[in-house]
């Protein structure tokens, strides 16, 4: 009796599993969209829509990371039945490579560089995009040259740049500075009701009086916690760092802190995060931990898509933030409006040299000079102004 009670229950149970069916019934219609572009933000209801029938399942998102073929099984229901529908995406790379070079470039006689890595060159899914150049020329020679470069994706994306290329004779003038800016013309323009003036340091300010910072009208110092001197290297602690933060503090100074990073992968960008965290050791900031990625200079031999740097700058102030601090993102105006999409809002300090910017974007700091000068450190600072809503 026991054994016949557990036969019938198996039979009731798989008896009762609904089943699904493969046909498309009569009457039912889909209207879909079959090629997607790669790292697009997508979800199955951008992709299909169905008449006469219901979506069992609409906010599954879709992979877009990899080109090629991705095949969905969507569920519906018609008639209370249920069906399985086979969509086919084609996750595909239309978007053409960049090159930021402007339309003049003047190198020096017998130039030993790579030409092509006289310039950014980078695209939203290669790491590598393919550089030609035609067109003659000869770095021996001083002369000018018309030259046009093609830079061609893997899904042959392909962008054409004319370029004038001036070969010069070799001068070791060196470059004359500009005018240093006071502290004090800087604190009469722009602060309001609205702002707050600061500075920013490293090492390379040496040892400061914070108290007369603080004196001159400064109220808030950003400073840098560590740097990544080479690709895959160590971070160090700024040798500055612990005196600056505890004598800033002191001196009744607000402040924050920076790292520069090479991060070349995300996993690298999280664990840099870390490292930060543990240096603060909960130590209070009145403001951000900052991502400073500024390595544009080797960007052609690190071998990273416009993608990747998003995503390591993203994992890096989501780790700082998901630990009791506030991340932000700190890059220049030209690098803002062409390579970083910041997609998501993430705090911004601005990084443009001049009186009055015309950076679009949004921002709550603008490093707006190199050439500061004010009481308390020798030499130039970087002068800030804080925005508050």
């Amino acid at each position: 009796m026991r054994y016949f009670f557990i036969l019938i229950l198996c039979i009731s149970l798989c008896g009762c599993r609904e089943k699904i069916h493969e046909n498309i019934p009569e009457g039912v219609f889909f209207e879909e969209i079959n090629n997607i572009e790669v790292y697009s933000d997508m979800y199955l209801y951008d992709l299909i829509k169905i008449e006469n029938a219901e979506l069992i399942t609409t906010d599954y998102r879709i992979n877009t990371r990899n080109l090629g073929v991705e095949e969905i099984e969507i569920l519906y229901k018609f008639k209370k039945k249920k069906y399985v529908y086979t969509l086919k995406v084609t996750i595909e790379d239309t978007t053409p490579p960049v090159i930021l070079a402007g339309s003049v470039r003047t190198i020096q006689q017998n130039y030993s560089g790579e030409l092509c890595n006289l310039f950014i060159i980078g695209d939203n899914y290669d790491r590598k995009p393919n550089c030609a150049i035609e067109g003659y020329y000869d770095v021996s020679k001083i002369g000018t040259y018309d030259l046009t470069y093609v830079i061609t994706d893997s899904s042959n994306n392909m962008v054409e740049h004319n370029l004038t290329l001036h070969v010069i004779k070799p001068s070791n003038n060196p470059s004359t500075p500009g005018q240093a800016i006071q502290f004090s013309d800087v604190l009469e323009r722009y602060k309001n009701d609205r702002t707050e003036i600061g500075i920013d340091v490293s090492k390379w300010q040496e040892t400061v009086d914070f108290k007369k910072v603080k004196e001159a009208g400064a109220t808030f110092v950003m400073m840098r916690i560590g740097v990544q001197k080479t690709v895959k290297g160590e971070l160090e602690i700024d040798e500055y760092y612990y005196r600056n933060i505890k004598n800033a503090k002191e001196a009744g100074l607000k402040v924050g802190v920076y790292l520069y990073s090479i991060a070349t992968s995300r996993e690298e960008s999280i664990e840099h995060a870390k490292w930060v965290l543990e240096k603060l050791d909960g130590t209070k900031l009145d403001l951000p931990v900052v991502f400073d990625w500024e390595s544009w200079s080797r960007w052609n031999s690190l071998e990273l898509s416009f993608h990747d740097i998003n995503e390591i700058a993203d994992a890096f102030i989501e780790t700082i933030n998901n630990n009791g601090y506030e991340g932000m993102l700190y890059s220049s105006k030209y690098y803002l409006e062409r390579i970083w999409t910041n997609k998501n809002n993430h705090p911004v300090w601005l990084a443009h040299y001049t009186s009055t910017t015309d950076y679009a974007g949004e921002y709550i700091m603008w490093q707006m000079t190199e050439r500061g000068r004010i009481p308390g450190i020798k030499g130039n600072v970087d002068i800030n102004i804080l925005y508050h809503k």
